[in-house]
């Protein structure tokens, strides 16, 4: 009797895998971690309960899958593009807007990225932000420590004269616009109307120029 070569059930394994963390990230999005029930994902994803079990073993276990799968990307990228700056630098003080879209940049350009799931996954990492849920943010804290603190140690190289509380301050302003503009526009729309577009690419220089003008403002005098 022929048996399935082991080959085609790896392949077979991660289809299935693969599945289940596209429908999972898709109906997180849509209804948040708490709301997504397991019948809900099944459905979603077209497994059984059994196969959500064998690859993932729990839901929380899911949600830090869905979201390895792609920040793991995301820091790299932000850490290579900060790299490029410090190279063509050659040892010179790095200009804070360069390191400003190595980080926010970086991630805006994943979020307009539609065909690649980037735009879904962003939204979902901005829905983080807007919607707390203390194992998710004790999750992604600890995911993004050491690529923040990689950014935050440029930022006080660049910005010698700006005290390091004023930078904390602002880098923690920047992720909240980043990540409320991700999420969309949908509460403010509920008073003024209407005033999102279809294109998630005019979002990269719209909140950049925002981002950079408020790490560029005066500093305060409390």
């Amino acid at each position: 009797m022929e048996t399935t070569k082991p080959a085609a059930k790896d392949a077979s394994s991660a289809e299935t895998r693969r599945r289940i963390l596209n429908a999972a990230e898709v109906l997180f999005v849509a209804h948040g971690f708490d709301g997504t029930s397991m019948r809900m994902l099944t459905s979603q994803a077209g497994v059984n309960l059994a196969s959500v079990n064998y690859h993932f073993g729990s839901k929380e276990e899911l949600i830090r899958a869905v979201f390895r799968r792609r920040l793991s990307e995301l820091n790299r990228a932000r850490l290579e593009a900060l790299a490029q700056v410090e190279q063509e630098a050659d040892g010179a003080p790095l200009r804070p807007s360069r390191i400003v879209d190595a980080y926010f940049g970086t991630a805006l350009r994943m979020a307009a990225d539609v065909q690649g799931g980037g735009h879904l996954f962003m939204r979902l990492l901005g829905r983080t932000q807007t919607e707390p849920h203390e194992f998710v943010r004790r999750f992604l804290a600890e995911e993004h420590g050491p690529c923040v603190e990689r950014f935050l140690a440029a930022l006080y190289r660049a910005l010698p004269d700006v005290p390091k509380a004023e930078i904390l301050w602002r880098f923690q302003f920047m992720i909240g616009a980043m990540s409320y503009a991700i999420a969309g526009p949908y509460e403010l729309q509920q008073v003024a109307g209407p005033f999102d577009d279809d294109n998630p690419e005019r979002l990269v220089g719209r909140l950049m120029s925002f981002l950079l003008g408020g790490l560029r403002a005066p500093l305060g005098s409390c």
